[in-house]
């Protein structure tokens, strides 16, 4: 047999061990930011079910993206509201609490160093009384002037 003529070690099948192909990621592929291998490789070990398909950690994955823009889009609104640059805990639960399907999502859910949403009980309001909003004169030199026009 010929030296030249046998694969090198390792070289995957690859005949004389020519240039390696540039691998591309699952992620890549489905255009995503979260890793799609990553989430596979968790789905196997937590023994979810006996076998995993191709595309469930691909559309997990998808999902989480998806769902993690979400939240941070609405935190990032309400930490410019709040004008700060970075987020917090308590824009991330005010991001949360404030939307309606995130709040369901997510309605057992505390965040740390949240704190809670601003709310008072319209109950325990003062109550404005009629006859004290009307003794009141509004203000005394457009108490005297009337507005007639010939």
């Amino acid at each position: 047999m010929d030296a030249s003529k046998q694969t090198k070690k390792g070289a995957g099948g690859r005949k004389g061990g020519g240039p390696r192909k540039k691998s591309v990621t699952r992620s890549v592929r489905a255009g995503l930011q979260f890793p799609v291998g990553r989430i596979g490789r968790f789905l196997k070990k937590g023994r979810y079910a006996q076998r995993v398909g191709t595309g469930a950690p691909v559309y997990l994955a998808a999902v989480l993206e998806y769902l993690a823009a979400e939240v941070l889009e609405l935190a990032g609104n309400a930490a410019r509201d709040n004008k700060k640059k970075s987020i917090s805990p308590r824009h991330l639960l005010l991001a949360v609490r404030n939307d309606e399907e995130l709040g369901k999502l997510l309605a057992g859910v505390t965040i740390a160093r949240g704190g809670v949403l601003p709310n008072i009980n319209p109950v325990l309001l003062p109550k404005r009384t009629e006859s004290a909003a009307a003794s009141t004169p509004k203000s005394p030199s457009k108490a005297k002037k009337s507005p007639k026009k010939a």
